[in-house]
C-alpha cells in the first residue's frame, strides 16, 4: 500500500483495515469499504473469499482483489506469490543445518498455500538429506504468539531443530533462540528479535504487484485473471 502511495502520489488515496476476523465480520468490511467509495478493495486472507464473491456481486462498479483465493467474477481477481520457492531454500539451508534429522514447521491454518510451503520446505531439506524427516504444528491462526510459541516448543521437544512457520509473530523464532536451536522469519525481517537463532526470513515484496493492479485499474486495462 505504501509503496503504490509512493508510486502513484496524488493520483490515489488509500484506506486499510486492520485485524478483521474470516467470517461475518469480513463481510461486513469489505461492504463498508465499497460503500465509502473505494474503487478497488484489496483482500489478504484466503478465509475472505467467501464474504469477498458475495460483495463483489452486491458492488458490480467496484473492483476486488483476493489474495491466495481461486474464485473470480467480473469485477473479482485473484493474485499470488511462489512461497514454495523460498520455502524450499529455506529447506536446502535447513536440511543442512539439523544435527537431529528433524525439522518443525508451525503451520497457520491447513490450506493449500500453507501445505505446499509445507511440501517444499520438506523438499528441499531432502536435497541435503534424504533421510530428514518434518513435523507439523497447527495453530489454526495467522497470528497468535501464545499458540505459536506452544507450538514451536512442542516441536522443539519432539527433536526438532530447525523451524519454519507460516504465521506473523516473532514467536516462533524466540522459542527456538530461548531453546538454542535454529529457526527461519516469515513475511518480515525477524533476525532483531533472535539474532542468534536467526537463519533468514521468507519475505514478500507484495509491491509491484500493487503497483500494476493500481495502475491497471487506472487505465482501464483491469481484468480478472488466475495467471
Amino acid at each position: 500500500r505504501k509503496a503504490l502511495e509512493q508510486a502513484l502520489g496524488a493520483s490515489v488515496e488509500t484506506v486499510f483495515v486492520e485485524n478483521v476476523p474470516e467470517g461475518p465480520e469480513s463481510l461486513k468490511a469489505f461492504e463498508d469499504l465499497a460503500r465509502r467509495g473505494n474503487k478497488l478493495i484489496f483482500g489478504t486472507s484466503f478465509g475472505f473469499m467467501e464474504a469477498m464473491v458475495k460483495v463483489a456481486k452486491d458492488f458490480p462498479q467496484v473492483k476486488f482483489e483476493h489474495a491466495t483465493g481461486y474464485k473470480t467474477a467480473e469485477n473479482l481477481n485473484v493474485y499470488d506469490s511462489r512461497f514454495y520457492q523460498d520455502t524450499y531454500l529455506a529447506g536446502i539451508i535447513a536440511g543442512h543445518m539439523s544435527k537431529t534429522g528433524t525439522l518443525g514447521y508451525v503451520g497457520s491454518v491447513p490450506i493449500p498455500e500453507v501445505l505446499r510451503n509445507i511440501n517444499a520446505f520438506t523438499l528441499g531439506a531432502q536435497s541435503a538429506n534424504p533421510k530428514i524427516k518434518t513435523r507439523v504444528v497447527w495453530t489454526n491462526s495467522w497470528y497468535d504468539p501464545p499458540k505459536e510459541t506452544e507450538a514451536a516448543q512442542s516441536l522443539l521437544n519432539g527433536g526438532a531443530d530447525v523451524l519454519l512457520q507460516n504465521t506473523d509473530s516473532p514467536a516462533v523464532i524466540q522459542a527456538a533462540a530461548k531453546a538454542g536451536k535454529l529457526a527461519f522469519g516469515w513475511d518480515s525481517d525477524m533476525s532483531a528479535f533472535a539474532k542468534e537463532a536467526h537463519l533468514g526470513s521468507a519475505i514478500i515484496n507484495w509491491g509491484p504487484y500493487y503497483k500494476k493492479a493500481v495502475k491497471d485499474a487506472l487505465d482501464g486495462t483491469w481484468k480478472t485473471t488466475q495467471e
